[in-house]
């Protein structure tokens, strides 16, 4: 981090430039939240503002405040920007809009959201075009607007790039402390990975949640999930723009495979940060996270009173990364003994209404379940609304449970199946007492699924390659993409080029029998007709060639039959690095769409587990009977082409091998694009990042 943020998200004085509404609410919402420090307004013309005397000019405070939330106009605002910075003031939360995210409606927005960087200095500033922040710990609200947050002892802190998210987030109830919302805006001259590592060095977060539209600085990101592994607060994100990228998949299969989310999700996964994909999911996760933390293992035992609620939970689970284990003898000796002759026994458990109402039956049912190998323990119930009947029967559930986990060691959860069956006081007491209080069923078994993951995925690999941007981008011929693909080790099948058809059969002489002929001038050579195989003579060799038409042509020796053929795709995203795309290959492409991302460098073992992870990992293995694959030369041909991807960095847009023919004795490219350009000097915002090259 360049700039500490501790006296602008933790003030003990705040200064509002502006009094219209906006400034009158920062007032309102830090009385309603408690602020202790001192509040000054400066307006130039209105004596008072929310019943506190104002001062005519910034220069007038009394002394440098700790935050400043500047309500005027754009161009009002870099003035006072620069005068905060010029008197030593903490920071200021830019709240006007009109500058760089309005750029194509307003010209100068670009312009202004240079000169308010220059304006600030070294003086942090959040936003333009944001709402600031909310610090619930020290009753602290740059915040213009209403809001449903509450004092707290400690929580999770929360950045959002958007400040309606960011409202809506608070007005949660269920049960979840929110120990600081911030909103980024604009993200000008302080990053979310920067406000996300100054909250994390709250001793009172518990976890961070973040809301994100874009990443930025790499770099920065990559060392914001560093220190959450280091002090033991993990991250959870909500990635938006899921869609495809814009890119037209003209000569590739990779552009239109790897979207937007490849790269985001790749990421991810690489730093040990949880992923969701809806606010129900991320709120549960967080919950979930501050009151347990990441979990032991994905092993989950469900538990309650009702048989529909037990296959709920079962299909519930369909598709997620969780496990509910078989019963063991322990459990189920100790569940007969507790439940009695007539309830059938199986996780997720039925355990009826025979013991409702008997605490002592019901901590002892709760308490077998857990004498099982299981991360988590669930409790399925769900409350009756507190404005029109009586809950305190459910309570005996929650002192059940309690004693459950006392006495196992292990986290029991209650998890109301509907949001709207867990009262926040109920959820609130929950967690007062140690207990996870979960709701809305599919989200709250995401929540446990991100929470076992990142039990077991702590961040992982070298730094990430980072790029410029090439310029004079252009198609090498398959020829030529093989020849700079085997310069770096990769295994290409023996070649000759031919500029006509009498020089095809020549070249398919020399080489001998079979042999495959394609038309280089054809994209996708299969679907174009451009591909010929396992021609055994001259007339085949001639036919073929007559039959595509016009050269040049490439002949190739023929690869023997393969156990599996596998893309390999490695593009360039501006937004995340090199993203690498493993997955089924040659016709399957497509119509499988079974595919997994890397960023680069990847190391061997990420390899591996990313092709353990496809749906044709059994043809890799040997499926029925056949051989399996040569993995260590698979794996081998797979890190040549990311070393070629790695030396070209700075020029390489694209890179493609489909397929990868992968047999019991190795494997070989036998197609090959390539797109590359000249290296421009990189863009600044990228070279700053690039402290450490790739390899």
């Amino acid at each position: 981090m360049t700039r500490a943020l501790d006296r602008l998200l933790r003030p003990a004085s705040i200064a509002v430039i502006g009094g219209g509404a906006w400034g009158a609410n920062i007032v309102t919402q830090c009385r309603k939240i408690g602020f202790t420090g001192q509040i000054h307004v400066v307006h130039p013309k209105k004596a008072q503002v929310a019943g506190i005397a104002t001062v005519p000019a910034i220069t007038d405070l009394p002394a440098p405040p700790d935050a400043a939330f500047v309500g005027v106009n754009r161009s009002l605002t870099i003035d006072a920007v620069a005068q905060l910075s010029a008197m030593g003031a903490g920071g200021a939360v830019c709240f006007a809009s009109g500058f760089k995210e309005a750029s194509a409606e307003l010209s100068d927005g670009s312009d202004l959201q240079d000169a308010l960087l220059l304006a600030a200095g070294e003086m942090p500033i959040l936003g333009p075009n944001c709402y600031g922040f909310i610090n619930a710990l020290d009753g602290a609200t740059l915040w213009p607007d209403q809001h449903g947050a509450a004092r707290v002892d400690s929580g999770v802190a929360i950045v959002t790039q958007s400040s309606n998210i960011a409202i809506n987030l608070t007005m949660q109830s269920r049960g979840l402390p929110m120990a600081y919302v911030v909103t980024a805006g604009n993200q000008a001259q302080t990053g979310l990975a920067e406000i996300g590592q100054a909250l994390l060095e709250d001793p009172r977060v518990t976890a961070l949640g973040l809301h994100i539209e874009g990443i930025g600085d790499l770099r920065a990101f990559e060392a914001l999930a560093l220190r959450a592994h280091e002090v033991g607060k993990p991250i959870v994100a909500l990635k938006v723009g899921q869609s495809d990228q814009a890119r037209a998949a003209t000569v590739s299969h990779t552009a239109s495979l790897a979207g937007q989310a490849a790269g985001a999700h790749a990421l991810f996964d690489r730093l040990g940060v949880a992923r969701v994909a809806d606010l129900s999911s991320f709120l549960e996760t967080l919950k979930l996270l501050h009151v347990v933390g990441p979990l032991a293992s994905n092993r989950i035992g469900s538990m309650s009173c009702s048989g529909g609620e037990a296959s709920l939970m079962a299909d519930s689970a369909l598709g997620l990364d969780l496990t509910y284990p078989a019963l063991n003898d322990a459990q189920s000796e100790q569940l007969r003994s507790a439940l009695g002759p007539a309830v059938a026994l199986a996780n997720p458990l039925d355990y009826h209404t025979y013991i409702w109402a008997d605490l002592q039956a019901m901590q002892a049912t709760f308490t077998a379940m857990m004498a099982g190998d299981l991360g988590l323990g669930v409790v399925v119930l769900d409350f009756p609304r507190p404005d029109r009947c009586d809950g305190a029967a459910w309570d005996i559930v929650i002192d059940a449970i309690a004693g459950a986990q006392s006495t196992s060691g292990k986290p029991v959860a209650l998890l109301a199946s509907l949001p709207d069956t867990l009262p926040e006081e109920v959820a609130q007491r929950c967690i007062a007492r140690g207990i996870l209080p979960l709701c809305d069923m599919r989200p709250a078994l995401k929540a446990m699924e991100q929470a076992a993951w990142l039990g077991s995925n702590p961040p992982e690999g070298e730094a990430l390659c980072l790029l410029g941007t090439p310029q004079g981008v252009a198609t090498l011929s398959e020829a030529e993409a093989k020849a700079a693909l085997a310069r770096h080790g990769v295994p290409i099948p023996q070649g000759a080029r031919a500029r006509i058809a009498p020089d095809a059969v020549e070249a398919a002489e020399q080489l001998g029998y079979p042999v495959v002929l394609k038309s280089e001038g054809a994209a996708h050579k299969t679907e174009a007709g451009g591909v010929a195989l396992n021609l055994r003579s001259v007339q085949d060799v001639q036919q073929a060639a007559d039959k595509m038409g016009r050269g040049p042509f490439l002949v190739e020796q023929m690869i023997p039959v393969a156990r599996a053929e596998l893309l390999v795709g490695i593009l360039r995203d501006p937004a995340h690095g090199f993203v690498m795309t493993l997955g089924a290959g040659g016709t399957l492409t497509e119509l499988w769409q079974d595919t997994a991302c890397l960023l680069l460098p990847a190391s061997r073992a990420q390899i591996n587990a990313a092709l353990n992870s496809l749906r044709i990992a059994p043809l890799l293995r040997g499926y029925r009977g056949a051989l399996a694959v040569d993995r260590p030369a698979l794996i081998d041909a797979i890190l040549h082409l990311q070393d070629y991807a790695l030396a070209h960095a700075d020029q390489l847009e694209e890179l493609e091998v489909n397929p990868l023919i992968a047999s019991e004795t190795g494997a070989f490219a036998v197609d090959a694009l390539i797109r590359i350009g000249t290296a421009p000097h990189p863009d600044p915002t990228i070279a700053q990042q690039k402290e450490k090259p790739c390899r």
